[in-house]
């Protein structure tokens, strides 16, 4: 057999059974969380392993944590196939950040994106150095795509104004246009300003129309969804159930120290911890200082229960250092209004569940028959044999010798014995005589001779 038709032959083979192009769609739908960036990172990854021809973003989006919104924008300016955003609907604040970051934008009919604003607890403009912050973030991402540096800062810093714009088809755009161009107003664009304006690539419906435009119609759609594990690490970091886990945590582990061997509560406790601290670490919630403040309060707070009597300041720190520590794991390092209110409304349920349990617990562990023969609680009579006293008094009416001044209190020896006393208010010198007149809870009184 000739080699060209062997050629011809290895040729024909290959495109029968060879794949045509692949394009992967990754859907950002509801609130932006600390464990999505992981999902989009492996989702990425996945596409390059497959040699994807690009990656579309399905984004439909009010936004969420900036922190999470910043790792997802790394991401997809590092990913080396051709990234694009389809804004099914809206991608708002942290949505938009995102989807600057990507290749090629395309909207919907009726579509928004923009206001990205970072705002405290109160609704209100967070500080200059978070606003400096996100601008600074925008208007780079948008620079990297060739896209308005300004447009970008108008969606974050409401102070910037924009007299006019000359648009992708060289029409002037004035501010009286667009209401974000005028100060004291953020940028949100429709789908018709975001094309004039650049920062929208076209408008289309579906992304079978995406894949026409591009002239992928024959390429292969994968979807790649959330696996379970990362679902898991979604639900166990929201700022509902992470205070939950650690009530549940701490109650296991006080009740195990309550009671004898290593059983249940132990590891439902240790359980509860393990989920509430792996999850937190994995999606960077928590840091080494964090860490160390929540197991420093630990320490205090056993310290005050074991060691200190009472309960005073070692226990006051280690609670305000626990608090403290969850609250910061709660929230992360850029947290919206959304995000503080529900540590909050979440760490107070936690504490609130913990001092009720723990109230209802004790009392049912009190009355237990388990319970009651570890720690007798019934009352010890005299009438029933039981008795405090030292056998004292066999001395009343017997004599010895100060060892110390007795003022009143000091040391008596009789019978060569030494003993603690009591004068009856009298200053009794060392080496006077005494005797003893009788006993005052396991003390001698005793008077000069």
């Amino acid at each position: 057999m000739k080699l060209s038709t062997i050629l011809y032959l290895l040729l024909l083979f290959t495109s029968l059974f060879s794949q045509g192009p692949i394009v992967v769609r990754v859907p950002i739908e509801g609130t932006i969380d600390m464990g999505l960036p992981y999902y989009i990172e492996r989702a990425i990854d996945e596409a390059e392993n497959q040699n994807a021809t690009a990656i579309i973003f399905d984004i439909d989006t009010f936004g969420g944590r900036v922190d999470a919104a910043t790792q997802i924008k790394d991401a997809i300016l590092d990913c080396k196939i051709p990234t694009i955003a389809f804004i099914n609907r809206r991608a708002i604040s942290a949505g938009a950040l995102i989807s600057l970051s990507c290749d090629s934008i395309f909207m919907t009919s009726g579509a928004t994106i923009g206001a990205a604003t970072a705002v405290d607890i109160e609704g209100k403009k967070a500080s200059e150095k978070v606003i400096s912050y996100m601008r600074e973030e925008m208007a780079s991402t948008a620079e990297a795509n060739g896209r308005s540096r300004d447009i970008a800062i108008g969606m974050v810093d409401e102070e910037i104004e924009i007299p006019f714009y000359i648009s992708t088809d060289a029409d002037t755009i004035f501010a009286e246009n667009i209401e974000g161009f005028k100060e004291g107003k953020l940028i949100t664009l429709s789908t018709k300003y975001a094309l004039l304006l650049g920062v929208a690539n076209q408008e289309l419906e579906t992304i079978q129309e995406i894949l026409t435009h591009l002239e992928l119609t024959n390429a292969k759609i994968v979807e790649i969804a959330a696996s379970w594990s990362e679902n898991l690490v979604r639900f166990l970091t929201n700022p509902t159930v992470a205070p939950l886990l650690m009530t549940l945590g701490l109650l296991g582990l006080l009740f195990e120290v309550k009671s004898p061997g290593f059983g249940f509560p132990g590891a439902f406790g240790l359980l509860c911890l393990a989920l509430f601290f792996g999850s937190h670490l994995l999606v960077g919630l928590a840091d080494v200082f964090e860490m160390l403040l929540l197991i420093t309060g630990i320490i205090l707070i056993l310290l005050e229960i074991f060691v200190i009597p009472g309960f005073g300041i070692a226990g006051i720190v280690g609670g305000a250092l626990v608090i403290w520590s969850l609250f910061k794991m709660l929230v992360g390092d850029y947290p919206t209004p959304n995000d503080l209110k529900n540590a909050y409304y979440g760490l107070s349920f936690g504490v609130v569940v913990a001092f009720f349990a723990g109230i209802m617990l004790f009392k049912a562990l009190t009355k237990s028959k388990l319970y009651q023969k570890i720690i007798p609680i019934t009352s010890q009579k005299k009438d029933a044999g039981y008795s405090i006293s030292k056998g004292y008094e066999k001395l009343i009416g017997n004599t010895g010798v100060a060892k110390t001044d007795l003022r009143p209190t000091g040391i008596v020896i009789i019978e060569n014995e030494i003993y603690q006393a009591m004068s009856l208010g009298d200053y009794i010198e060392k080496e006077s005589s005494i005797v003893v007149l009788g006993i005052d809870e396991n003390q001698l009184t005793v008077k000069k001779t």
